[in-house]
C-alpha cells in the first residue's frame, strides 16, 4: 500500500507470528543475517516454537528460497537481503540538511499492464516518495539514498520547488496524524507486553510501521513526532534480544 494512503488512526498491525515469521524476524534483525542452528533453536524456544516445528519451517524456507544453508546454520537468501536493507534504512535513515528542494519523479513509460504499474507504485512508495497525482511522485530532498538505476527506463527525475507551502503539501501527501497515533499506540503496547512472543509480535509491527515513516525534515513534522522514539525502542529491543540469547548459548 503506498505510504500516502491514509490508515485508520491508531490501528495496530499485530499479526500472529508463525514459525517462519519468527525465523525471518530474527534473521532480518541480525548482522550478518546468519545464525548457527544451535543458536537459532535456542532463540525460537523463547517464542513458543518447538524443535520439530522449526525444522519443518526451515526446510520449507530453504525450498522457497527464503534461506540458504551454511556450514553450521542458516542465512537469509540474496532475495531477502534487499528486504533487510530496507528495514535497516527504516530504523536508521540517512538524512541531510534540507534546503527546500523536493525530489520529483514523473512516470514516462506507457503501455504497461496493471501488475507492472502496481509494482512501480510499490517501489516508489517504498523509497518514501508520495503520489501528488497520477504519475507524479515527490518528497523533500532530505534523504541521501539514491533511486535504483533501472527506474530510469520508466521515469524522469527532477528537482522542484513547489509554490504550495511545504508543510501544507506534506500534510496532503502523508497521513501524518494517523502515523503518529499508531506509533504512540505501538509504544504503549510495547510498554505493556511481557511475554517474549508478544514482544516480538509488537516489534515486528514496529518495523512495518517504520517502513511507512516518510522521514520528513523536522520543520515539516507535527509537534512531538514519535519517529525517533519508536526507532530507539526497536534498536534497544534488537540489542537486548540478540545479546541475551547469545549469552545463554555461550553459557551452555
Amino acid at each position: 500500500m503506498p505510504m500516502n494512503v491514509p490508515a485508520r488512526s491508531g490501528a495496530l498491525d499485530l499479526r500472529p507470528l508463525s514459525a517462519r515469521s519468527v525465523v525471518l524476524s530474527l534473521l532480518l534483525g541480525t548482522h550478518p543475517p546468519e545464525l548457527p542452528v544451535r543458536e537459532l533453536v535456542r532463540l525460537v524456544e523463547g517464542f513458543d516454537v518447538g524443535g520439530s516445528t522449526l525444522r519443518a519451517a526451515l526446510s520449507r524456507m530453504v525450498a522457497a528460497g527464503d534461506l540458504r544453508r551454511t556450514d553450521g546454520g542458516y542465512r537469509l537468501s540474496d532475495r531477502l537481503l534487499e528486504r533487510q536493507r530496507r528495514q535497516d534504512e527504516a530504523v536508521h535513515p540517512c538524512t541531510r540538511a534540507w534546503d527546500g528542494d523536493w525530489e520529483m519523479v514523473v512516470i514516462t513509460a506507457t503501455g504497461r499492464g496493471p501488475a507492472e504499474r502496481a509494482d512501480l507504485r510499490t517501489r516508489l512508495a517504498a523509497r518514501r516518495l508520495a503520489e501528488l497525482r497520477e504519475g507524479v511522485w515527490l518528497r523533500p530532498a532530505n534523504l541521501t539514498r539514491a533511486l535504483p538505476g533501472d527506474l530510469d527506463q520508466v521515469v524522469q527525475r527532477y528537482t522542484a520547488r513547489p509554490d504550495r507551502p511545504a508543510g501544507e503539501l506534506a500534510e496532503t501527501l502523508w497521513p501524518l496524524g494517523a502515523w503518529s497515533a499508531t506509533a504512540r499506540g505501538l509504544l504503549a503496547h510495547i510498554a505493556g507486553a511481557r511475554r517474549p512472543a508478544d514482544r516480538l509480535t509488537a516489534f515486528a509491527a514496529v518495523v512495518r510501521h517504520l517502513l511507512a515513516d516518510p522521514v520528513l525534515p523536522p520543520g515539516l513534522l507535527p509537534a512531538d513526532w514519535p519517529g525517533s522514539e519508536l526507532r530507539a525502542a526497536y534498536t534497544g529491543y534488537q540489542r537486548e534480544l540478540i545479546g541475551e540469547v547469545r549469552a545463554r548459548v555461550r553459557g551452555t
